[in-house]
């Protein structure tokens, strides 16, 4: 009997054709497609992007009905800021690679000016210099959150775009040092002292992004092919920086002891308090939740409901279903850009996209880490998710890069130039990738698909030899 089912499943795995069939084949081939990347890139990102505005509604309407009286004041922000990312992300899919290797130096720039205003500011109030954190209403900073800047009416976090800055910069760096790489040297000028310097200005005000920039730029030198014995040295340097920089701040060296237990819980106000009704949702929540926005939490019990701890909100009211589709997602991303980065040609577009990928995913560990307990709380974002302008818009961009090294791998140009569509879609969408290059550095045209082999064409018949023998 057994050798009669195992006879019947092994029929059923080829079909007539001699072909492999079942659910593994079917996927084998739908990744096997040309632009597989491409679309699963813009379908995890674009699913985690409306659960995201979900979520920001459901955490946010009771807190916003409550202080303004439009349930809709915080989402219609959010919904706002992703509009903008997507004029990034269309924007960022479109240009040239030369163009971000050209973006890489003047966002640093731009980056470290920005950051340096915010630690002056902070410092400065921080020292009782100035009574107010800022010069009035054209430059000042957030009294509670040292993240935010205010430049006149724009609210923006630079820590946030330093993430963007050193990705291109870091990866043109890396590309032009070359074979060097190896050499502690050539790392030395000027990569470490610049990545030192974002990490410190960084770590002032928030230790949690600067956690992100250690993974980012660890994530630059795995795609560059860097030897193991400076990760090691770097991961002794950045570990004994981190214990520096928890060890000056009152606060941080509070979330790590209430980490570790030695917190009571019971004070609103205390380090354990936030993470304690974090538990308490995801309890609450069990299988398949309490139901989209039938939260209890969210009255006002959780502090950072639409931010921080969104996850935990999305445990309560989808359960563990619903933090399964998150999760999932999360995988289809990384997953996707890993590919991308495995299957580009030019070391500019892998590092990149290893960087971004390594970037996003360790975000997201880091804030489900410290929602379920796991982690120590950090207070970064859930990304695609979490509620903020800056940090959706420079994901989404970001997001708009691996989008356009997805349409450059060598299958998915030969296939976009072998049916390209039409001159307005690609002026309203995106332009032609560039053919892939052969060994000789020249580009490969698109071939045509081969001519099928007619079977029913009759055999040439030889032809006679010549009667003339002279």
């Amino acid at each position: 009997m057994t050798a009669e089912v195992e006879a019947g499943s092994r029929s059923r795995e080829w079909n007539r054709a001699g072909v492999r069939s079942g659910p593994l084949a079917a996927l084998r081939g739908v990744l096997a497609r040309p632009l597989a990347s491409y679309y699963l890139l813009l379908s995890s990102s674009g699913l985690l992007l409306v659960i995201g505005l979900v979520m920001v509604f459901s955490a946010t309407s009771v807190q916003s009905y409550a202080g303004s009286g439009n349930a809709y004041e915080q989402v219609t922000w959010q919904t706002l800021y992703a509009l903008i990312g997507l004029v990034a992300f269309w924007i960022f899919q479109r240009l040239p690679v030369d163009t971000y290797r050209s973006l890489g130096k003047p966002l640093l720039i731009i980056s470290i000016v920005l950051l340096t205003l915010l630690d002056l500011l902070s410092l400065a109030v921080r020292f009782h210099i100035l009574r107010h954190p800022g010069f009035g209403s054209l430059l000042h900073a957030d009294v509670h959150n040292s993240n935010w800047l205010y430049i006149g009416p724009l609210q923006m976090q630079p820590s946030e775009l330093a993430k963007l800055a050193l990705t291109l910069w870091g990866a043109g760096v890396l590309e032009a040092k070359g074979s060097e790489i190896g050499n502690w040297r050539e790392l030395a000028r000027p990569l470490f002292p610049v990545v030192g310097l974002i990490v410190v200005m960084v770590g002032v005000n928030d230790l949690g992004t600067t956690l992100c920039l250690m993974i980012l730029f660890l994530g630059l030198l795995w795609a560059a092919g860097v030897r193991w014995r400076v990760f090691a040295a770097l991961g002794m340097v950045g570990l004994a920086g981190v214990v520096v920089l928890i060890s000056t701040v009152a606060y941080r060296v509070a979330r790590i002891t209430t980490f570790a237990g030695h917190s009571s819980p019971k004070a609103q106000d205390g380090p354990a308090y936030q993470g304690l009704h974090g538990l308490y949702a995801i309890a609450d929540g069990g299988w398949f939740g309490v139901g989209l926005g039938e939260s209890r939490l969210k009255w006002g019990w959780l502090p950072n409901a639409h931010n921080d701890f969104i996850f935990a909100i999305i445990a309560e009211e989808l359960g563990v279903v619903g933090c399964f589709v998150v999760l999932g997602l999360l995988s289809v991303l990384a997953y996707t850009g890993l590919r991308i980065a495995r299957r580009v040609q030019t070391p500019f577009r892998r590092m990149v996209a290893a960087a971004i990928t390594v970037w996003l995913v360790g975000q997201a560990t880091i804030n489900i880490g410290g929602v379920v307990g796991l982690l120590p709380i950090t207070g970064l974002p859930l990304p695609f998710i979490s509620a903020g302008g800056t940090a959706l818009i420079v994901t989404l961009a970001a997001v708009g890069l691996l989008a356009s090294f997805a349409r450059a791998e060598p299958d998915a140009a030969r296939a976009l130039h072998a049916r390209p569509s039409d001159r307005w879609v690609r002026l309203l969408w995106a332009p032609l990738p560039p053919l892939p290059k052969n060994r000789r550095g020249t580009p490969n045209r698109a071939s045509r698909p081969p001519r099928r082999p007619t079977q029913n064409r009759a055999p040439r018949r030889p032809r006679r030899p010549s009667q003339d023998t002279r």
